[in-house]
């Protein structure tokens, strides 16, 4: 297929790195992070347009310039624009703007007066006392970016989930059309839908392994190849991942998906069950003996040790084998339970479709529902709206709703927690909107005490319905804000408020084991999009990928719910 859509949004991101680096227009940076974007979570492969001979301007945020950057990347796998801006500046300085803490300013003069060209050398300047030194640093800052630094590094061979999906996606698609390849499936973390994957492990079920693996070797986004064999080959893609491929006969393949899914530390306790019962259980089947008593299927390997089938989510030895002997798994929520979504936004804030294109893309997505959350004044970044621009807001999703049927628009507003725990509307305003998403986007450095405080104060007002991304994390990027967290559950239940399950993949927050404990203690979770654009719904899918991995059913989701249940719901709280 070539240049893929996630590696032409890696280069206008990385375009707009060193843009931001150099100080150029903001809304010159914009451009290129909004594409970037659009890009990434565009459904049609780009490259399939350019072959048809179609063009890229009619996609949004995209105009002349950047749809010939497009077809220069296509054709060349990157663009004249980053190559000039790579030989002007040390490579891993880009690195550094991921970091927290760390903005332009101080990339720069960490590079001029100390030397620092990459995220190895900035741990290296941290540890030896070097950046408290400089004027406006000091010890805190230098132990924070030490932190950073580090973790960083620990996390460097990782790819989130949405980002290994793509490629995923487009190498299942290749090897299904061999007809050497009976059965197929991407095992590994990427199927216990972890929340950042290392690696991407492919299997196949062929009685034609060589065919299979030369069709496998033959995908053109190969940069090299590690090894390669009838039964087992490694490659890395040209965007850096590592995929290995295994092909088993069809009657070990469902012993295999077990093996090679994990983790290994469930696949230990299901050998150990084994054990005790005279079996051994390997990739290749279950054996008796010298005799294969089942393979083909992950239900049967399950049953010939008395379980029922556990899904790959809950596979990490958390309890779910116990809960299997006692019958006690969970029906776990499914995407198709989702009726509705209660964050996104529209071009009215930081968001990139209008009303109705947002209001099409998410009856598209089987929604009958979802609420336009734009961000409040407060968050200037985002054009955020007032009193004003929330009043007429409301009469445009009036008239929309007055005039079309098959998804009902509700009216809300991601308001933004101040330092001490005022939302930046003031109650008359929140009270005309039908929900209330209350989110921190500042002050991420107070102490536990004082952010939990923030937080609850918040909660308390009377019409909050939803802490956004509550512990406020983005992967690979920044640590959540120190919270006490089973205070702010509490406090949630008491209160009648839903915690939200972030579903975008740089936030995915609420993690899986905070989500878990929320809906213990009976809070309602509501997983959110947090779509930016047509695109963005799809985000759904790692949500309920983060939900499922949290044990959680559709009845511990409150956007599973119709929606005038949902209503009813959501004035409980205002009234309590």
């Amino acid at each position: 297929m070539g240049v893929t859509n996630v590696e032409i949004a890696a280069v206008f991101d990385e375009i707009a790195d060193w843009l931001e680096l150099d100080g150029a227009n903001p809304f010159r940076i914009r451009a290129y992070r909004t594409a970037a974007r659009t890009i990434g979570s565009w459904p049609e492969a780009l490259a399939l347009r350019a072959r048809d001979g179609r063009g890229f301007d009619d996609l949004p945020g995209i105009g002349a310039d950047l749809a010939g950057k497009i077809g220069e990347i296509l054709r060349r796998g990157d663009c004249a624009l980053l190559r000039r801006l790579r030989r002007a500046h040390p490579r891993g300085l880009t690195e550094l703007l991921k970091l927290p803490g760390v903005g332009p300013k101080r990339i720069a003069r960490l590079h001029k007066e100390l030397g620092v060209t990459s995220v190895a050398k900035l741990v290296r300047a941290a540890r030896a006392g070097r950046i408290r030194a400089l004027r406006g640093f000091g010890p805190r800052t230098e132990r924070a970016l030490l932190d950073a630094a580090t973790a960083r590094l620990g996390s460097a061979r990782r790819m989130k989930i949405a980002a290994a999906a793509a490629f995923a996606d487009a190498i299942t698609a290749h090897l299904r059309a061999s007809d050497a390849v009976l059965e197929l499936a991407v095992a590994g973390s990427f199927r216990r839908m972890r929340e950042t994957v290392g690696d991407l492990d492919v299997l196949v079920a062929s009685r034609r392994g060589a065919e299979a693996t030369a069709h496998f070797l033959a995908y053109p986004a190969i940069a090299r190849v590690l090894a390669h064999g009838t039964t087992r080959s490694s490659v890395v893609l040209k965007s850096g991942l590592q995929v290995d491929l295994r092909v088993v006969p069809p009657e070990s393949f469902g012993a295999a998906l077990v093996y090679f899914t994990g983790s290994k530390a469930h696949c230990i306790a299901l050998r150990r069950i084994a054990r005790q019962q005279g079996l051994k259980i390997n990739e290749y089947g279950v054996f008796r003996g010298e005799r294969r008593i089942a393979g083909a299927t992950e239900t049967e390997i399950y049953a010939t040790v008395g379980l029922p089938p556990i899904a790959p989510e809950l596979r990490e030895d958390r309890g779910e084998i116990d809960a299997a002997r006692a019958q006690r798994l969970p029906r776990l929520i499914e995407r198709a339970d989702l009726r509705g979504d209660l964050h996104a936004h529209t071009d009215a804030s930081d968001g990139h479709a209008g009303l109705a294109a947002m209001a099409a893309a998410a009856q598209a997505a089987g929604l009958d529902y979802f609420a336009v959350t734009d961000h409040s004044r407060g968050l200037r970044i985002a054009h955020g709206l007032d009193a004003e621009r929330l009043a007429r807001q409301r009469e445009a999703i009036d008239r929309f709703n007055a005039e079309h049927r098959g998804i009902v628009v509700l009216h809300g507003v991601e308001v933004e927690i101040l330092e001490h725990g005022e939302l930046d509307l003031p109650d008359a305003v929140l009270a005309r909107l039908d929900l209330v998403v209350g989110a921190v986007h500042s002050h991420f450095q107070l102490s536990r005490a004082r952010q939990t405080a923030r937080i609850l104060r918040a909660m308390d007002r009377p019409c909050f319905s939803v802490l956004a991304h509550p512990t406020g994390r983005l992967l690979g990027e920044r640590a959540g804000y120190a919270l006490d967290f089973e205070r702010v559950v509490r406090h949630a239940r008491e209160r009648g408020c839903f915690l939200e399950l972030n579903a975008h993949p740089d936030r995915l927050d609420l993690d899986d084991v905070q989500a878990r404990v929320a809906a213990a203690a009976g809070v309602p979770i509501a997983i959110g999009s947090d779509a930016h654009d047509v695109n963005g719904f799809a985000a759904l899918r790692f949500g309920i990928g983060q939900a499922r991995r949290a044990w959680l059913t559709a009845g511990e989701v409150v956007n599973t719910l119709p929606l005038a249940e949902l209503k009813r719901r959501l004035a409980a709280i205002r009234r309590g």
